[in-house]
């Protein structure tokens, strides 16, 4: 749709804020392009050039024109409940429940109110649910430092706004594989699994093994070149005319975290924990063909890693996994990440893992699922509190990258994606929840289920879900560094 843009009328007032919006201006016309809810993006006013800032997080204060600089306050997320909100639970928010002209737009708590919801329109506006008013910098103004208020639509551009499709991330390194990466950025890969890939640019050793139900016979699946994609056709012959399972997911890392099911001679277990059967699911990775890690309700993966590199106590760690959208449930739980050595549910902060489930601990997940959260024990977190946190949303394409990082003391992030397209999401950046300062974590990894699985006598192995890849790393990874690791993700070619 294209439209023409009225010259500005001015008037002189106060300042406000608004929600998330979208258009691209070119010349005397514009394209309307509104920011989905999930996404995350800069407010650029048409007009002036310059980004909607919030200056601080500090309740009240009030939102204003500045250069666009990528700094925290000036990227804002529009959640599926109409707010637009930043880092902290930080929501927009007409100052005051006001609904009048010149009513100031500052930043607060976030608390699900109508004043802190916003219509993003196709004209480019993004008008108050409470007040009907339109996001509008004060007197039409474009220098730095002017504020945004409320103010009668009138068509002036300097109520329109554009949320310009940030660039591509750079290309990845020729060769380099997500562990790579996260070296690159100094926080190196302590555990790195999947059935579908190598995860180092160099990495030519196996990826799995695979036993065959006819005699028992077990036989590794590699890589089809150093830093490529599975050998699917040795486990096509390998398991022609039978039923083959998963008995171990290896670590490329070189650590030996290697992934064994609970119930196997290296990880006892109880009857409620058998391998996964090798054929559930195929797929192409960079057009070549490969088999998935498909979790039902009875499978899982443990391994004690506290003595080779995996973070505990305190220690700073990240991970990712990419998973799907469509293969979940509410079964406790499907987790990839720390967890705790004595397969027990010992205490708040034992555990540190990615969770991706239909599951809500604490109500008001946005959506019908399923959701990127963090289980932390004691607890499954979709924010920092047992409250609805308004950022979360449901991931449910074909291919889906879900991380988490926690620097053990104070802050955890989650952000989710879709593997096959676009950019990550920025769920949760913020500090821990009540309880989980500092962390207590044990150093064992979990794949398929909760920690309190599967000894004799162990909780409940309940969950369903994917596994294509993942890993663990040794510090608090940059966005920077995650952003790559997902553009590398897209670009292996998951179909």
């Amino acid at each position: 749709m294209v439209f023409r843009i009225p010259r500005p009328r001015r008037h002189g007032r106060l300042s406000a804020l608004g929600t998330a919006l979208v258009l691209v201006a070119v010349g005397a016309t514009a394209v309307a392009a509104p920011i989905e809810p999930g996404q995350s993006a800069p407010l650029v006013g048409t007009q002036s050039g310059r980004c909607l800032t919030a200056p601080s997080t500090a309740n009240g204060t009030q939102t204003q024109l500045q250069d666009c600089t990528g700094a925290s306050g000036q990227t804002w997320t529009h959640t599926a409940g109409k707010q637009l909100t930043l880092p902290g639970n930080k929501c927009l928010d007409a100052n005051g429940r006001g609904t009048t002209n010149g009513t100031a737009v500052i930043v607060w708590d976030c608390n699900g109110q109508d004043n802190q919801q916003w219509n993003v329109n196709p004209n480019g506006t993004v008008t108050g649910v409470q007040s009907g008013l339109c996001l509008d910098a004060n007197a039409a103004g474009t220098a730095n430092g002017t504020r945004i208020i409320l103010w009668s639509c009138n068509g002036g551009t300097n109520q329109q706004w554009d949320s310009p499709t940030p660039p591509p991330d750079p290309p990845v390194p020729g060769g380099a594989g997500t562990c790579d990466i996260y070296a690159s950025g100094g926080t190196p890969c302590i555990a790195a699994h999947s059935t579908v890939r190598a995860l180092y640019g160099t990495y030519g050793g196996n990826l799995y093994q695979v036993r065959r139900s006819s005699d028992s016979a077990t036989r590794n699946i590699g890589v089809l070149s150093a830093g490529g994609t599975a050998d699917a056709t040795t486990q096509d012959s390998f398991c022609a005319g039978t039923t083959c399972v998963i008995t171990v997911i290896y670590d490329q890392s070189g650590r030996g975290n290697d992934l064994w099911y609970q119930g196997s001679s290296v990880v006892p277990g109880s009857s409620q924990s058998r391998p996964a059967i090798a054929t559930s699911e195929s797929l192409a990775v960079g057009g070549s063909k490969a088999y998935s890690l498909y979790i039902n309700p009875g499978n899982s993966y443990w391994r004690d890693g506290h003595l080779t590199g995996v973070p505990t106590g305190s220690a700073p760690e990240g991970m990712y996994m990419v998973t799907s959208g469509t293969h979940v449930n509410s079964g406790c739980c499907f987790d990839y990440g720390n967890s705790e050595t004595t397969r027990a549910a010992d205490a708040a902060g034992a555990m540190d893992a990615i969770n991706f489930s239909t599951q809500c601990w604490f109500g008001g997940c946005a959506g019908r699922g399923p959701w990127v959260q963090a289980d932390l024990e004691w607890g499954l977190y979709s924010g920092g509190s047992q409250t609805w946190n308004p950022n979360q949303r449901a991931f449910t394409s074909k291919f889906v990258t879900a991380m988490l990082k926690n620097n053990g003391t104070s802050r955890f992030a989650l952000k989710g994606g879709n593997a096959q397209t676009g950019n990550l999401t920025t769920l949760w950046d913020g500090a821990l929840p009540p309880g989980y300062s500092p962390m207590k974590k044990q150093g064992a990894i979990i794949l398929g289920s909760g920690g309190d699985c599967c000894k004799p006598g162990g909780g409940a192995n309940l969950s369903a879900g994917t596994f294509y890849e993942g890993a663990m790393v040794s510090g608090y990874p940059s966005d920077a560094t995650e952003n790559a690791v997902h553009a590398n993700i897209v670009a292996a070619g998951y179909r």
